[in-house]
């Protein structure tokens, strides 16, 4: 089964816990803490596997999850850091996060690798909180959670070449004609229902990668029939190869078809509509192929149009060399280099590190800043609760929340739990 999109959540693994310990052996007095620090959660890293060609494996991954960073221990034992989670996908994957519509990454390379998920640093040990003034810390660090994220997965096939036209005009025939390629050739509409990929070789040693792209229909740039399929995967492509029913075999209009193609290509992508692409007249064996093809090229004066026919093989010797001279020209001008995807725009906005509302008597505390903290605070320990109290006055929560009118006693809830606001 071919996959080529789905949507799956990750969470990348929480940090291990600091420790909180004293050193005592005899003999030693006043050992003073040696609580190790905790290990660094396992990230979660997408890398591409040139032997896969579909998402499929991915299908079944709901949630891919991550391991925790190993507790931190006594006598300054630090913890194990948690082996990372490693997905592999084929080239070609495109990952977004569907919280902000911000590419992750575009994976294009063998062994290509990106970090999707990062996982949270460990907790510092009570030794970590030494100072000059406080020999003796009785406070550690839970460790940072790991991200979490929803994720669209793309796959985009990666080809030289893409086989495009409305269904059945012979795209998958001329694919196992001039490849080795045995796609799927029937007389009914969508047959292809996903790409087929074939290696070109011709006679002077040189190769392509090309592709039989689904067929489009009318609407495809809105989704309809296998409308977003196809031109995702076209995008992925150095030429358009147009095939086009010179033969009018189910009474199409050639002249109106290549419109109609153009038309959803142009509504799709400005980038796709300015690929350099080559009009394939097939079926010129058919009775009115020849009158269709002296229209077509009396229409379409400035296009190329190179007329074959799989009955009689005509013709594809000339499409194989012109496509590998064309391909020849593109690698020479590195402004026609293979598209990828836009990488990671880091926006650094001037974000408070939290908010206030209130839901009834009660105030929320919100805000990615607060909510770390928060659940990185070992609430058991007196120290680390001052520490908090003192954290969020730093933060100007205090100050906030009287001037929006809170009174001592109120109630505040920061993410499930509620404090009761005080001195």
């Amino acid at each position: 089964m071919f996959v080529d999109e789905l949507t799956i959540k990750v969470v990348a693994g929480k940090g291990g816990d600091g420790c909180t310990s004293f050193r005592r052996e005899k003999y030693v007095a006043m050992g003073g803490p040696d609580g190790g620090n905790g290990g660094h959660g396992a990230n979660i890293v997408f890398k591409v596997d040139k032997g896969l060609k579909t998402l499929i494996d991915l299908r079944y991954m709901k949630i891919i999850k991550a391991d925790k960073g190993e507790n931190g221990k006594g006598s300054n034992r630090q913890g194990a850091n948690a082996s990372d989670v490693v997905i592999k996908v084929p080239e070609g994957t495109v990952i977004t996060d569907k919280d902000t519509n911000m590419v992750i990454a575009d994976l294009v390379g063998d062994n290509k690798e990106a970090v999707v998920a990062r996982g949270g640093r460990g907790g510092r040990g009570n030794a970590a909180f030494k100072t000059h003034s406080d020999n003796a810390p009785r406070i550690s660090e839970l460790g940072e959670p790991g991200e979490e994220k929803i994720l669209k997965v793309e796959l985009k096939v990666i080809a030289d070449v893409g086989l495009i036209g409305f269904p059945s005009v012979g795209k998958s025939t001329i694919l196992a004609t001039i490849s080795a390629a045995r796609p799927k050739v029937a007389s009914y509409h969508f047959t292809t229902l996903a790409p087929n990929l074939g290696v070109v070789k011709l006679k002077d040693s040189r190769s392509f990668i090309m592709a039989d792209l689904p067929g489009l229909i009318e609407g495809a740039h809105t989704g309809l029939g296998l409308g977003h399929k196809f031109l995702r995967h076209a995008m992925r492509t150095k030429i358009l190869v147009h095939v086009i029913d010179m033969g009018s075999e189910e009474g199409r209009d050639p002249i109106q078809d290549y419109l109609s193609i153009r038309e959803e290509i142009e509504q799709y992508s400005d980038k796709l509509a300015k690929k350099k692409e080559l009009i394939v007249a097939n079926k010129m064996d058919l009775p009115e192929a020849l009158d269709n093809l002296e229209k077509f090229r009396e229409k379409f004066k400035d296009k190329e149009v190179i007329p074959v026919s799989s009955v009689t093989n005509e013709g594809f010797d000339t499409l194989m060399e012109r496509c590998a001279n064309i391909l020849e020209e593109l690698s020479n001008d590195l402004d026609n280099e293979n598209e990828l995807e836009s990488h990671v725009v880091y926006k650094f906005k001037d974000e408070k590190p939290f908010t206030i509302t209130k839901d009834g008597d009660i105030w929320i505390l919100e805000g990615k800043e607060l909510e770390k903290l928060f659940k990185m605070t070992r609430f058991s320990e007196d120290e680390a609760v001052v520490r908090f109290a003192r954290k969020l006055k730093g933060m100007g929560v205090e100050e906030e929340l009287e001037r929006m009118g809170a009174k001592r006693g109120d109630l505040v809830q920061i993410c499930d739990y509620m404090f009761e606001f005080k001195e």
